[in-house]
Parts: C-alpha cells; structure tokens; sequence
C-alpha cells in the first residue's frame, strides 16, 4: 500500500469495495452526517430512469455533450458500462474542495487508477468484508440477486479484491457503525482505520479465489 498520509484538509477520497462491501452506504452516511463532506454526482448518458433527479442522482447529459467533455478533459475519469457512458467531472470535485468541502467518490479499482493518476491528492481506501462468509450472506440480504449472480459476484470480488495494495488506507467493515466512525476518523483526523491493521487481506483474496475455482468446477459438471 501506499504511504501517502491522510490529510484533515479538505480533499478527494476514493471509495472502492467488492459489490456488498458497504462502500455507497457508508459514503451515504458519512455524507448525511457531515456539511463538510458530500458525494461526487457522476454525469451519465443513459436515460433518467422515474424518481430520480437531475444534479442529485446523476448529471443527465447527450452523448455528443459527454464526448465534448471528454475532450476538453473536464473527466476525472471515465468509461463505458453496457453501452452508456459514466464520468465524474474534475471541475465539480475541485469546485467541492474550493468550498471546504471533502468529496466521496464511490469507484471501483479501475476508475481508481485513472483518478489517482489525474488527481494526486486523493486519498484512497479499499474497503472490504471480514470474510467471503460474510460478503456473500450481504449479497443474499439485499434480495436484488439470484443465487447464480451471487455467485457470480463472488467470483468478481476475488479479482477485485486483489488490488487492495494499490491503496492507501484498508477499512475492514465488521459492523457498520464501527466502519462508519473510522472513516470518519480519516477524514476529520486523519486517523487511518484500525480495522486494516494486521487484517490478512492476502488470506482473503485466497479465499475468494478459492470460492472462484470451486463455482468454476461447478458450472462445468
């Protein structure tokens, strides 16, 4: 991992977990709770889908207004997931940290590389479960997926989970509030969180890659 410092000056910090990690719920909360801290509103080209806001859940844009973007490097970073494209705007996340106020970016590890690579401030932490048990009973809770696409993002996670050295800080989200608080403690104190010191991060990811090969020879019976 990196040894870059956390900073109580205002700055951007990079959120990214395996799906059911917790990392856009604590985002949400930490965000709720704090004036100081706010939520980075990506700009989409898909269409706005009923109850949702302009400005609020994301920034609705054509594509020829998000290529021009594009072009004019107004990204942070940016790319296409399943035929819309996604980005987060440099100049409103430095508009934030102009205001005092410290953004939450809620990413995953590849849009994590282009940020850090654009922005050198950022401050990044991988959040992760405190076992693939758990992370998989997460998954089941929300009730949004199949037992095959439980699977199945489980067998992501172990790939993404692989990219933890490239962070600065681990987060390991036990309990929620607990999670809650050490994040909190970064960003107010600059506190790094207790929960990643001494974890097995390597024991982990062995686990879930594990889990990968055993669903591989299952799907192939």
């Amino acid at each position: 991992m990196s040894n870059q410092a956390a900073s109580r000056t205002p700055t951007l910090y990079i959120l990214s977990a395996p799906s059911g990690g917790g990392k856009s719920s604590l985002a949400r909360a930490l965000a709720d709770r704090s004036e100081n801290i706010v939520t980075s509103v990506s700009h989409t080209t898909r269409p706005q889908r009923p109850g949702e806001t302009d400005g609020v859940d994301y920034f609705f844009v054509d594509p020829a207004q998000f290529e021009q973007m594009v072009k004019d490097d107004g990204f942070l970073e940016h790319a296409e997931v399943f035929g819309h494209c996604y980005g987060t705007s440099r100049h409103a996340v430095e508009q934030a940290i102009k205001s005092s106020q410290s953004v939450l970016l809620d990413i995953d590890w590849q849009g994590a590389q282009q940020v850090r690579a654009a922005f050198k401030e950022a401050v990044s932490v991988y959040i992760l479960p405190p076992s693939v048990e758990v992370l998989a009973q997460r998954l089941a809770d929300r009730g949004r997926e199949t037992p095959e696409q439980i699977s199945a993002r489980l067998d992501e996670a172990a790939s993404e989970m692989s990219h933890y050295g490239e962070y600065d800080h681990i987060l390991v989200n036990t309990e929620f509030d607990q999670a809650l608080g050490e994040l909190e403690a970064l960003i107010h104190r600059g506190e790094p969180p207790e929960s990643g010191r001494g974890f097995d991060v390597a024991a982990l990811v062995d686990c879930a890659k594990s889990v990968r090969l055993k669903t591989s020879e299952t799907a192939n019976l």
